[in-house]
């Protein structure tokens, strides 16, 4: 960044300068300067009379709002330095240099930009977003195995405890972030704490991550729902092209005896029809790639640009269908399910409570992973949907409504898998335990849909089941990318403000190409690889720096504030509780859990080798690492000495105000034009 001296670099600060100091209007954006006269207002006008005030409309003058760092109301337009009681400092200080100290034309069309930011068209558009992103596939499947595996029943207490004190709290405080400073995921951090800026990088990374891979298990189910059109479903029989000498069908009249080599029909299709995991020999050789699964990836990706290319207005209204539809889906399944002869045997496995799972670390591990990663915390997508909110909205009561329905679902969604695996034990004259080897998409794909295929009425079940886990997928696709775009057109307005559209193609095409190697024959052990690697400890590590940075560097009394601001009262001392310290906790011991002890990793037959660890943990370093890099990045271009910089990186747009630091120091390290550039 180019450093350029004032006219007179000797003028205090409380001289008048010319507006044409700042050449560039690259970089009033850039550092996130908004310089506006502290008696003019911004106001957003939401249903006719509620406003935003800006920072000089604060009834509380010791109040940064909005996010610009305190400097903000320091540097007005008209050039007169104030501090932040809004009286002239006492002291002057020598400008040593600054790249911009008032920026007219440019705070202008920021505040332009910010009035005309685009709002959700109804509060429930808003609601069936961040239900349909919360309520994902992992629901169906992820919750059911892990409650009867870690003491049934038993399993909901830890989970219950992990969700009120670590993942409510969390996503309440990603709403409140997101709809009080209107940004995504990037440019929120210039008004938070610059130098952790590479947080916003990193999550936009990991998105893209998991779009490669997440989509390719939608293009599985749309595989299937295609499949299911049929009078008799494919996975039902022996008889298929793709069949082997080892399927046996138990399902049939004759009395079949079932062998330890034995593969029932639908394990078949899924392995050898829809995957061919059999012409790969693992990640050494993925072989080629599936034509039908790709044109199916393709048709998913079309849908999905058209859903979002627009904005919120558009997906706020496909989430109408693909967020409440899965819903009637379940209701539907679980009437079937509890009609079936030997459902009481799954619901009993699946509740029975097993009271000495909670003495193990890992059941408790497994409570605090599922609830963070059921509500979604971490990916940028609440901070983009929060910041379309209007600024007054009850982000609060919305939290708590999404959050419980989102845990709700998975464990109603418990009932209607278990339901159906007490039907194939009493089919199969096997204990449940038996038959609930599968574990994530497998459970599905192959356990589920078996017991579906042996059902009356088959394809219709078949059809609806697989159209469910199309609309579930859908909705936290849509999201997951809102999060990349909105972070990314709030950071370059000037780049891509105007050309969304072209913007959401070249992410969807990005997004595709990279989903290629997912498409391979052996896709699937790359699916399972970038599961368990690239978003896990990658997201715990984001999510935890964003707790520290807001709770410890912004402040938790500044953001309680903030808070108070939108909703007209200050969250109370269990909400500060968790947010200061019981969340990061929450989030340090999954992630020390995790890394103290990573998955061996097994997909069919095939055990991964060794050296997948040492991949994984670099896919899911690639991301973090962006955060250190930028802290590197800011403190290099920053001018000053690394113990000024960083004073001011991280503590000047809190302490200043405050006056945690002492007025002789500050004036000794701080020049406030040096401070408008770092903050």
């Amino acid at each position: 960044m180019e450093k350029k001296a004032t006219r007179n670099e000797t003028e205090p600060l409380t001289s008048k300068k010319d507006f044409s100091d700042c050449s560039k209007g690259d970089d009033c954006k850039e550092n996130g300067l908004v310089v506006r006269n502290p008696k003019s207002a911004l106001r957003l006008v939401e249903d006719g009379n509620k406003v935003h005030p800006s920072q000089g409309d604060k009834g509380e003058a010791a109040q940064i709002s909005n996010g610009y760092s305190g400097v903000q109301s320091s540097v007005p337009c008209n050039g007169e330095m104030e501090d932040a009681q809004g009286t002239a400092p006492a002291a002057t200080t020598t400008t040593t240099t600054t790249t911009s100290t008032t920026c007219g034309a440019e705070a202008q069309q920021q505040l332009m930009e910010l009035e005309d930011r685009e709002t959700w068209s109804k509060k429930i558009d808003f609601l069936l977003s961040v239900i349909g992103y919360a309520v994902d596939l992992g629901n169906v499947w992820r919750f059911p195995y892990i409650c009867y595996q870690n003491g049934g029943g038993a399993f909901l207490i830890p989970y219950t405890i992990m969700a009120i004190f670590g993942g409510i709290p969390l996503f309440y405080m990603e709403l409140a972030l997101g709809q009080y400073h209107r940004n995504g995921c990037i440019s929120i951090w210039r008004k938070i704490c610059p130098i952790f800026k590479g947080i916003g990088f990193a999550i936009c990374i990991i998105d893209l991550y998991v779009a490669s891979y997440y989509n390719t298990i939608m293009a599985w189910a749309f595989y299937y729902l295609i499949s299911s059109f049929t009078v008799e479903l494919p996975w039902t029989s022996c008889t298929n092209p793709w069949n082997t000498g080892n399927c046996t069908n138990y399902f049939s009249k004759d009395n079949v005896s079932w062998s330890l080599h034995s593969i029932s029909p639908a394990e078949e299709f899924y392995t050898r029809q829809v995957l061919q995991v059999h012409r790969s020999d693992g990640l050494d050789d993925l072989g080629g790639i599936s034509w039908q699964l790709t044109l199916c990836l393709l048709l998913i990706f079309t849908i999905v640009y058209f859903s979002i290319w627009k904005g919120v207005k558009t997906s706020g209204k496909v989430v109408w269908v693909t967020a409440t539809f899965p819903y009637i889906i379940l209701f539907i399944l679980l009437v079937r399910g509890a009609t079936l002869p030997g459902a009481w045997r799954g619901v009993l496995y699946y509740l029975k409570p097993d009271w000495q799972k909670l003495l193990a670390t890992e059941v408790w591990v497994d409570a605090a992973a599922q609830i963070f990663f059921s509500l979604g915390p971490g990916f940028g997508v609440l901070l983009a949907y929060a910041s379309y909110n209007k600024f007054h909205n009850n982000c609060y009561q919305d939290a708590l409504v999404t959050s419980t329905v989102n845990c709700l679902t998975s464990f109603v969604s418990g009932f209607v898998i278990f339901t159906v695996l007490g039907y194939m034990a009493e089919m199969r004259n096997e204990d449940v335990s038996e038959v609930a080897k599968d574990t994530g998409p497998s459970l599905l794909f192959i356990t589920y849909a078996e017991a579906i295929a042996n059902m009356p009425a088959s394809t219709f079940f078949a059809i609806i089941f697989f159209l469910m886990l199309l609309t579930l997928g859908l909705d936290s696709t849509f999201a997951g990318l809102e999060g990349v775009i909105t972070g990314v057109l709030d950071e370059f307005p000037h780049v891509w403000g105007k050309r969304r559209e072209l913007f959401v193609l070249g992410l969807t095409i990005v997004c595709f190409l990279g989903s290629l190697a997912t498409l391979t024959f052996g896709g699937a052990y790359v699916v399972k690889l970038f599961e368990e690697y690239a978003t896990g400890p990658a997201v715990l590590t984001v999510v935890f720096l964003e707790a520290v940075a807001v709770s410890w560097f912004y402040g938790i009394t500044q953001f309680c504030n903030d808070v108070k601001e939108m909703l007209g009262s200050a969250p109370g001392w269990y909400w500060r509780v968790c947010w200061v310290a019981i969340s990061p906790l929450f989030l340090l011991f999954v992630t020390c859990s995790f890394l103290s002890n990573p998955p061996e990793l097994r997909l069919f037959d095939y055990d991964y080798p060794y050296w997948t660890t040492v991949v994984g943990y670099c896919i899911g370093t690639s991301s973090i690492i962006f955060i250190p890099i930028y802290m590197v990045y800011r403190l290099v271009i920053t001018p000053g000495t690394l113990k000024e910089v960083s004073l001011m990186l991280c503590c000047f747009c809190l302490t200043v105000r405050k006056e945690v630091i002492p007025k002789n120091i500050m004036s000794r390290f701080f020049s406030w034009d040096l401070a408008v550039l770092a903050c």
